[in-house]
C-alpha cells in the first residue's frame, strides 16, 4: 500500500451560530477561510445573515470542477 501523499489538518470554529458562519483553519495558511450561506442555503436554512459568505457547497464544486 503507497503511502498518503498528504494529510490536512483542518480546524473548524462555529463563530455565529444563528448565521451559521464558520472558519476553517487551515494547517500552512495563517488566514481561515469563512464559510456561511447565501442564496438558496440561507433560505433552505431560514436565515438572513448580516454578511453572505460562500458554503461548504460552493468549495466542494468549486474544488470538484477545478
Amino acid at each position: 500500500m503507497s503511502k498518503p501523499i498528504e494529510l490536512t489538518q483542518i480546524t473548524i470554529i462555529q463563530k455565529d451560530t444563528p448565521n451559521k458562519i464558520r472558519e476553517a483553519y487551515i494547517e500552512g495558511f495563517e488566514e481561515p477561510i469563512e464559510f456561511g450561506v447565501h442564496g438558496g442555503v440561507k433560505e433552505f436554512y431560514g436565515v438572513e445573515p448580516s454578511v453572505e459568505h460562500p458554503s461548504t457547497l460552493d468549495y466542494i464544486v468549486a474544488a470538484a470542477g477545478g
